[in-house]
């Protein structure tokens, strides 16, 4: 029986697939803890590369890495999607360990171009799993203790990139690197423990097997997605900036906030989930999400007024708790959207578009955010929460259009173990 809170709901999932699920994650959330803690420093003082040629080999990977969610998605769905994630676990892991002795820029590219692209495919992968072994009803309460489970793992490997930091030795960063290589290879190991999904069923007549990219209402929930998105860039980035910008004596503050949020989707990502259980409710949640990142963008524009230093950090601490109740509201609802409005014979391909939102945010959103928000002040500010209470509530309608003449989704066979 799983592990119960005083509040009443679940810390663990249940056992079985959805706790070996959760194990996955566990393991390879925290190599990719250690791995964005200490991969920047590392290139550019160790290997010597420069920040620029740094952020622009970035950004091609997983520019490359968002294109390859869809195919890799689509051998999922044919493949089988166990054996697609074990082996895009374990070329992850291939990858990171071949981090370990890259030199050259040209190098340096291909192996975070490669890494890009098996993540990708690695969490399409992992989503096709979901569908596959966890009946419709309890995905996305799944969902939210893998969320939870994510950030657990983060804050662990993040841990373990700080010590490499704080030695700064060419040999700590490596070592953190064969923690990120180690975490994949145990979650590639773990997957195996699953029972196999039959890959889907090919179908007959000529269609497009890429046809997700014919979907045009499935195109136009993944864009209104995407939208709400765009506040992925404002605690990493946007928050700190502002605060140097506006209250120097608080850059501690940045780092505040970035634990307030990890520890607020661990402890509570799975109860704001737990009453999303169909598009109604899911179109709900999406609608507050938008309040509420709209509030927190309202008291985030206060905190531009001419107050006190103190007044100025407690405005961005309400702030951030507002953000990170829409940020669970808005994954909750985006999960169930995500599964329900995909054919359930292409939930790989699917959710490997439905995954490109993240890359967009994570690429535009720093371009789009530091000229509106910095330059922008309050109005900028204002502007950024209307944008969100739009697309919050945008998802209703456009839900609804792409539910239209949809199958419904059968409840998946689990093979025996």
């Amino acid at each position: 029986m799983p592990n119960q809170s005083a509040a009443g709901f679940a810390l663990l999932p249940p056992a079985g697939p959805q706790r070996t699920l959760a194990t996955a994650q566990l393991a390879s959330a925290v190599g990719d803890g250690a791995y964005y803690t200490c991969s920047a420093l590392y290139f550019t003082r160790v290997v010597g590369m420069s920040p620029t040629a740094l952020g622009l080999g970035l950004a091609i990977a997983w520019a490359l890495g968002s294109l390859a969610g869809v195919p890799l998605g689509h051998l999922a769905d044919r493949r089988g999607p166990r054996r697609t994630a074990v082996a895009l676990a374990l070329g992850t892991a291939a990858v990171v360990a071949a981090l370990l002795v890259v030199r050259s820029y040209g190098l340096f590219l291909l192996a975070v171009c490669l890494y890009a692209t098996a993540q990708s495919g690695l969490t399409a992968a992992r989503q096709a799993l979901v569908a596959g072994l966890v009946p419709r009803a309890e995905r996305t309460g799944l969902l939210a203790h893998l969320q939870s489970t994510l950030n657990g793992g983060l804050a662990v490997g993040a841990a373990i990139g700080g010590i490499a930091l704080t030695v700064g030795t060419r040999t700590a960063y490596l070592g953190a690197f064969t923690v990120t290589a180690l975490g994949f290879l145990a979650g590639a190991l773990v997957l195996r423990r699953l029972p196999e999904v039959p890959p889907a069923p090919q179908e007959s007549g000529t269609g497009p097997r890429l046809a997700v990219l014919r979907d045009r209402r499935y195109a136009a929930v993944t864009l209104v997605n995407t939208v709400l998105l765009l506040r992925m860039p404002l605690l990493s980035l946007i928050l700190p900036l502002w605060i140097a910008q506006r209250a120097s004596g608080l850059g501690w503050l940045g780092s505040v906030l970035f634990v307030l949020n990890t520890l607020a989707v661990l402890a509570f990502q799975v109860r704001a989930a737990r009453d999303v259980s169909g598009l109604d409710s899911a179109v709900r949640a999406v609608r507050a999400s938008g309040v509420l990142l709209l509030a927190s963008c309202v008291v985030c524009g206060l905190s531009a007024l001419d107050v006190s230093v103190w007044a100025f950090g407690a405005l961005l601490v309400v702030a951030a708790v507002l953000q990170v109740a829409g940020e669970m509201r808005q994954s909750a609802g985006s999960w169930q959207l995500g599964f329900d409005l995909a054919p359930p014979e292409r939930i790989g391909q699917y959710q490997g578009f439905f995954g490109t939102g993240v890359a967009v945010a994570r690429t535009l959103g720093p371009l789009l955010l530091t000229a509106l928000l910095l330059e922008g002040g309050l109005a900028g500010w204002l502007v950024l929460g209307g944008v969100f209470l739009a697309a919050g509530y945008a998802m209703g309608p456009v839900a609804r259009w792409a539910a239209r003449d949809r199958r419904p989704v059968p409840a998946p066979v689990v093979p025996a173990a």
